[in-house]
């Protein structure tokens, strides 16, 4: 005995892809993490730009290549012990992660730097919006 045969079956309502597959134009690029020290330390100095927001600090080197977006974390011992230190980075990765894909350019560094009591307790809206006005401040420079 075979199931009666649906107008769907099989098949998507709009083509050949699936209902579940998400609406975006185009899939976004993922920004690669900062792992070497050498990277964290290209981005401190000359002629990398800084910007401070109230939630964070964040530094922007351009790389002058063709490669993708690339994020460094970091949070000093001001913010914390390792708890609040942890708590803090697990909020600066959110947010690049929904904000660099859109306003970050490709072949930068960026990187992301804690503030004490800030970076774990201000609204996670407000931190998304400290990352957008600091991107901005550095690619205006």
């Amino acid at each position: 005995m075979t199931p009666p045969e649906t107008p769907m079956d099989g098949k998507a309502a709009h083509g050949d892809t699936s209902p579940a597959v998400s609406v975006c134009a185009s899939p976004v690029q993922k920004p690669e993490v900062l792992a070497k020290r050498r990277d964290f330390l290209a981005c401190a100095r000359p002629p990398a730009q800084k910007q401070g927001t109230k939630g964070m600090m964040v530094q922007g080197l351009n790389r002058r290549d063709s490669g993708g977006i690339r994020v460094g974390f970091t949070c000093s011992k001001k913010v914390g012990n390792a708890v609040a230190r942890n708590r803090a980075k697990r909020r600066l990765r959110e947010a690049a992660r929904m904000i660099l894909p859109v306003h970050g350019r490709t072949g930068w560094d960026y990187v992301l730097i804690g503030r004490a009591n800030e970076t774990a307790q201000r609204p996670f809206e407000e931190l998304k919006r400290d990352l957008v006005y600091a991107l901005r401040k550095i690619h205006a420079k």
